[in-house]
């Protein structure tokens, strides 16, 4: 898979570069830290993709199957990784109980 940020040189870029660049747009936009333990990271915006991608799925009425492509996406080996995303967002998790619910009840 092609890397999703490139340098001016075309070559992926790395994390100790890319981390400095997101603090200095977000300081630029306000965005700041809420404390030194809480402070928005680049994996913040991977965990946003993952969130968005699955409620675009849930959307479109099912949400596996952007599965296999959005842990491609991330760079996982499978579907397996990519739970850790999606489990940390109470709104996906209501969701899929409720997905649950009606399955269990007998509808769709």
């Amino acid at each position: 898979m092609p890397p999703l940020l490139i340098n001016s040189r075309g070559e992926r870029m790395r994390y100790s570069m890319v981390q400095p660049i997101l603090h200095k747009r977000l300081h630029h936009c306000g965005i700041g830290p809420r404390s030194a333990a809480c402070r928005p990271l680049i994996h913040d915006l991977r965990h946003s993709f993952a969130v968005s991608t699955t409620f675009d799925g849930y959307r479109s009425g099912n949400p596996g199957s952007r599965l296999a492509i959005l842990s491609t996406n991330l760079g996982h080996t499978g579907p397996g990784a990519t739970y850790r995303y999606l489990s940390s967002a109470p709104e996906l998790l209501g969701l899929a109980g409720k997905r649950l619910e009606r399955h269990l009840a007998g509808g769709a």
